[in-house]
């Protein structure tokens, strides 16, 4: 009985430990640094890459991070208790802004489209996302991973390169993240698979349109 007992919290902490590492706020920054590292970006220079990077981290990753946490310690939550559906609109409306805020920054600096392209991706699955938590709870962590498969097919189009061994590393990946959603008990499998189809077809028609 011990033994299963540790066996369960051993799974919960790697559970925690895939969740927090892939969270959905990671998809901008991770999808810029992609492209600044694999396609004809990289000979941008380096100044002007960590001035696009810094934008991205703070406006998708850290101010998201703080006001969200901030509203859940004004409502004396816990991080858990933040998870239901009806909790996480004004997580959604502060992440759509922060998002909107940073491509509307770049626009404005005259960002070129193929680099703002990825933040209008990753502001289009948060949009859709929280719509579709009014009526029922999707899965934000497997969109952002669908996000990811969505634009390496879109650019695999764009830029005639073969995608499949790059893709199998993200549905690798998409297990992880959807399997440690469920053993935590935040989604079903249907929620799952719905957050995964809802980034994969966003970020497909974004990343395409650009």
């Amino acid at each position: 009985m011990q033994e299963k007992v540790l066996n369960e919290k051993q799974l919960m902490i790697a559970a925690r430990t895939v969740s927090m590492i892939f969270t959905p706020f990671y998809l901008p920054l991770v999808g810029l640094v992609a492209l600044f590292v694999f396609s004809y970006l990289k000979m941008m220079p380096w100044q002007f890459k960590l001035l696009v990077l810094l934008q991205a981290y703070i406006f998708t990753i850290l101010l998201p991070t703080l006001l969200i946490r901030f509203y859940r310690f004004t409502q004396g939550w816990h991080s858990h208790e933040i998870g239901t559906k009806e909790r996480r609109m004004v997580p959604y409306i502060i992440s759509v802004i922060s998002y909107f805020t940073c491509y509307y920054t770049m626009n404005a600096i005259h960002i070129p489209h193929v680099i703002s392209g990825i933040l209008l991706a990753a502001l289009s699955i948060q949009i859709v996302c929280a719509i579709i938590n009014v009526w029922w709870k999707i899965s934000t962590h497997s969109a952002a991973i669908g996000g990811f498969a969505g634009a390496l097919i879109a650019y695999s189009f764009k830029w005639s390169f073969n995608p499949v061994w790059w893709l199998c590393l993200i549905l690798i990946v998409a297990g992880l993240v959807g399997t440690s959603r469920i053993i935590l008990r935040q989604h079903t499998l249907g929620q799952v698979v719905g957050g995964f189809g809802v980034g994969l077809v966003c970020a497909f028609v974004m990343i395409l349109r650009f």
